[in-house]
């Protein structure tokens, strides 16, 4: 396999390479005052033990009110008429969001979401067992 040559508008030359083994493992940083959140992969299975279906885990990803918070721009919570008790929340955090906030990315399989510093409407501990309603 060979490599993929990109170039930028001033003609530099480099290359993505295709062997997983080679591929870049870091992630985009947000700018300005977005949040760089990770989609947590659904459960599989139902309580009950029956198996979802791909539909359903699909739906449930997508449509999922909780991200964990992986990176912070450099201008969020920045604003001190608009967040005067400071930030909403930290990297490492799990957060409640609107379904089908933030602009969706999959890097190597994962989702991600890259969503505003206002769209933060809680954080929890724990976010087993929360689900869209």
């Amino acid at each position: 396999m060979s490599d993929l040559l990109i170039s930028d508008a001033i003609g530099n030359v480099s290359t993505i390479p295709k062997e997983p083994e080679k591929k870049a493992t870091q992630l985009p940083k947000p700018a300005g005052y977005h949040i760089l959140c990770m989609v947590p992969e659904a459960d599989k299975e139902f309580e009950s033990g029956i198996l979802k279906a791909d539909t359903t885990m699909h739906y449930e990803e997508v449509l999922t009110p909780v991200l964990f918070v992986v990176a912070i721009g450099p201008d969020a919570y920045q604003d001190k008429e608009r967040f005067p008790s400071g930030p909403l929340c930290k990297v490492g955090d799990f957060v409640l969001i609107r379904p089908n906030s933030g602009s969706r990315v999959k890097i190597h399989g994962q989702e991600f979401r890259v969503i505003n510093d206002d769209s933060v409407e809680a954080t929890v501990e724990d976010p087993r067992g929360i689900s869209r309603a």
